[in-house]
């Protein structure tokens, strides 16, 4: 656009010094006429992940146990935009990518749920349509492979927001979803994280390996979905803020889509998600403004630890957290993904 003006003026029969002066107001204007937020160089779609915050220090990892964790969130950031570079809807690229993760075993979710105070893999999990704000969650099941697909189930197929235990597994049966033994969901690794915390007969989040995706698409709409082991040797049937609409997963296409990770309860007081839209409507902030202020100010304050990862309506995206790492990647078009685990890490 400003290589034709300067061709245009460049035919009057002024200096050059007038022509760059009559450019650099153009270009003003065109900034001062921008709204809020505005991404001058959207793009066409865009996909962040996460795969929890937590505990997370270089010196913890195993030789190569790094490169594993990044393989995996590439997968999932891969299966994920090749939806929305062809058109596909941010609500199925959210899905997949959050099944890719629940299918790892590295992460507190699906096959790496940890287990609870009666040695069992309690799942919760959300998923939310900003173009309708249509959401459906489900928590506490045992049976079902990818508690994010029971979600949308109970989003598109019923007339409920969430369903909880026996009935969202007879749901999900009669919604033909994959249903597993309780034993596809063991892991060496897990059980030994529930004998140490039963040992103390007490909750641990050392690593807060909740999985997570949002998106937009080309055609404008946003999603968000978050699924969950929850808390090591949790008690009483505790749920946390993932299946909670507005508290660790959010989505409206006015604003933001977010999917949260951390000590659940403190997402749950604050409404975190919600939050998180409401400063933009309501208060004119940006998504790092509001999405930074929630993590790093209003939690933190409280003693609450975690993250978040959101995109906005205009393609930017943001990813705070206040641990020591997440695990956390994001992809864009004509750009590979980039993945990242540590708090020092350039985004």
């Amino acid at each position: 656009m400003f290589f034709r003006i300067w061709l245009n003026i460049s035919f009057i029969p002024k200096t050059r010094i007038s022509a760059l002066c009559l450019l650099v107001m153009v270009m003003s204007v065109s900034c001062l006429n921008r709204k809020p937020g505005e991404n001058p160089d959207k793009p066409a779609w865009v996909l962040v992940i996460h795969g929890g915050a937590g505990v997370i220090e270089k010196k913890d990892f195993k030789p190569g146990e790094e490169d594993e964790y990044k393989k995996i969130l590439e997968d999932a950031l891969n299966s994920g935009s090749q939806i929305l570079k062809h058109g596909g809807t941010a609500l199925d690229a959210v899905e997949v990518a959050v099944r890719i993760l629940e299918d790892s075993p590295l992460f507190n979710a699906g096959k790496g749920a940890v287990f609870n105070a009666d040695g069992v893999n309690e799942l919760d999990a959300a998923i939310m349509d900003g173009s309708g704000l249509k959401a459906g969650s489900v928590a506490g099941l045992t049976t079902v492979k990818n508690p994010i697909s029971a979600a949308r189930a109970v989003m598109e197929h019923s007339e409920h927001v969430m369903l909880i235990g026996e009935g969202a597994e007879e749901f999900s049966r009669k919604q033909g979803l994959e249903m597993v033994p309780q034993d596809y969901f063991y892991t060496e690794k897990r059980w030994q994280q529930y004998l140490k915390a039963k040992k103390k007969s007490e909750e641990e989040s050392h690593r807060m390996g909740t999985v997570g995706a949002v998106a937009l698409d080309m055609k404008g709409h946003l999603a968000a979905a978050t699924s969950t082991g929850g808390m090591t040797f949790k008690k009483y049937g505790r749920v946390g803020d993932v299946p909670v609409i507005g508290a660790g997963t959010y989505a409206n296409d006015s604003t933001c889509a977010v999917s949260a990770t951390g000590h659940g309860e403190y997402f749950i007081r604050n409404v975190v998600a919600h939050s998180v839209s409401a400063m933009m409507e309501l208060k004119n902030y940006s998504l790092e403004e509001a999405a930074t202020y929630m993590i790093q100010t209003k939690l933190k304050n409280q003693g609450g630890r975690g993250g978040l990862i959101a995109v906005d309506k205009n393609g930017n995206f943001s990813m705070p957290f206040n641990t020591s790492g997440m695990f956390r990647g994001y992809v864009i078009p004509g750009k590979v993904p980039v993945t990242l685990v540590f708090g020092n890490e350039e985004n």
